[in-house]
């Protein structure tokens, strides 16, 4: 069995709206009570409270007179809230991402976890979770299998989803051969969006530029209103609405181009890069966040894995745009050299096409690498070909000449 997400767009009436919204204050609510009691415990004697010790406490907390509105919560949902805090604190001990903050009304994400007991109604649009009933559903897709958890959320703008998690049978698709005939490498850039190896060149949409403008003015319509005023909260939706909409061009860009790439290879060779230190250029940050990467990135993967297709990653410092055809290293090549010529062998080279073409044959050449490693350790017993060959992506970085 394999576990799949699916995000659909809800419709609630009135009344169910103004349930979900409840229960949202109340699982904030929980969180925050479960989070500054830990604290306290801490600060106190340095106990450790743990989520379950937590979890015991809701029962006698709901039947108090002044919380009694947390009833109207599903029991399962406000433990949800304690185990997304002691995630939370999980984070902040082992990846140090920061001591978990109390959640705002107004500025955390609104969310809702129902872990149990969500059906699905395809036939006539509409999907039931507890304590609300049926909530009308747009399905861009259907599914067959048994939903695990589903977790009702709310944008700025208002707008209601449902992201569902699904066991669905593992249909044992056959992972595809590696072969340089239907491979492709691709390069990605900010002038040109991505560069294939095979020359075709991807422009930037720069949906961000293009909405710079409308963007700031409405920045400084929401600054210059009184702050609790209706008037600021009409100008926050409305710069919330257009941030949605370049958030939703970017998104839709990124399935388009990861779809017909996935649908055309059987193989795509990437660069492992770290978005996370490019995004600290402050002279380039804006522009890179407006690629999207990361989430192209992601898009393609799932979608090569899902036709058994392969994903395959080299390391990030490869020589790639730097190394001409004939082998040679230009060490002074600037990052506003678009173009150059090869002292040694006198070829010209376009610099995106020559890093998406170095790409392709960095990863097919570590590729073969790994399948005459896999083979000399079969034959000698060393590893199971199922060790070899489990996984669709592979890692290139700890691969070591």
């Amino acid at each position: 069995m394999i576990i799949k997400g699916y995000k659909y767009r809800l419709y609630p009436n009135k009344i169910q709206i103004q349930q979900i919204n409840q229960m949202m204050g109340n699982a904030r609510f929980i969180y925050n009570w479960a989070l500054d009691k830990r604290i306290k415990a801490y600060q106190l004697d340095k106990t450790k409270l743990s989520a379950f010790t937590l979890m015991k406490d809701i029962p006698k907390l709901k039947y108090q007179p002044e919380y009694e509105w947390l009833q109207l919560s599903v029991a399962q949902s406000l433990q949800a809230s304690i185990v997304n805090m002691e995630k939370a604190f999980t984070r902040f001990f082992k990846q140090k991402k920061g001591f978990p903050k109390f959640k705002s009304k107004h500025k955390s994400k609104a969310t809702i976890s129902f872990p149990q007991n969500t059906k699905v109604d395809f036939e006539n649009g509409k999907m039931s979770v507890s304590k609300i009933g049926w909530i009308k559903t747009k399905f861009s897709r259907e599914f067959e299998g048994e939903i695990k958890t589903a977790v009702i959320s709310k944008t700025p703008t208002n707008k209601y989803f449902i992201s569902i998690t699904v066991e669905l049978p593992d249909k044992g698709i056959k992972l595809k051969p590696i072969e340089e005939v239907t491979a492709i490498a691709i390069d990605t850039g900010i002038k040109t969006f991505a560069t294939l190896s095979n020359g075709t060149k991807i422009e930037n949409p720069k949906y961000l530029k293009a909405n710079l403008q409308r963007l700031k003015i409405l920045q400084r319509k929401v600054s210059r209103k009184v702050k609790g005023s209706n008037n600021r909260k009409k100008a926050i939706k409305k710069l919330s609405l257009l941030y949605e909409h370049v958030t939703n061009q970017r998104l839709d860009f990124a399935h388009k181009v990861s779809t017909s790439i996935a649908k055309e290879y059987n193989t795509v060779v990437c660069e492992n890069l770290n978005i996370a230190g490019m995004v600290k250029n402050h002279h380039l940050a804006q522009s890179i966040m407006d690629l999207g990467l990361g989430k192209f990135y992601s898009f393609l993967q799932y979608k090569l894995e899902e036709q058994g297709k392969n994903y395959i990653e080299i390391g990030r410092f490869e020589p790639s745009s730097k190394m001409c055809s004939c082998g040679v290293i230009n060490n002074e090549l600037k990052l506003s050299d678009r173009k150059w010529t090869c002292k040694v062998c006198g070829k010209s080279h376009d610099r995106d096409i020559l890093a998406a073409q170095n790409i392709l044959k960095f990863g097919l050449t570590k590729q073969n690498l790994i399948n005459r490693v896999g083979t000399i350790q079969r034959a000698s017993g060393d590893v199971g070909s199922n060790q070899i060959d489990e996984g669709r992506r592979i890692d290139l970085e700890t691969l070591c000449f």
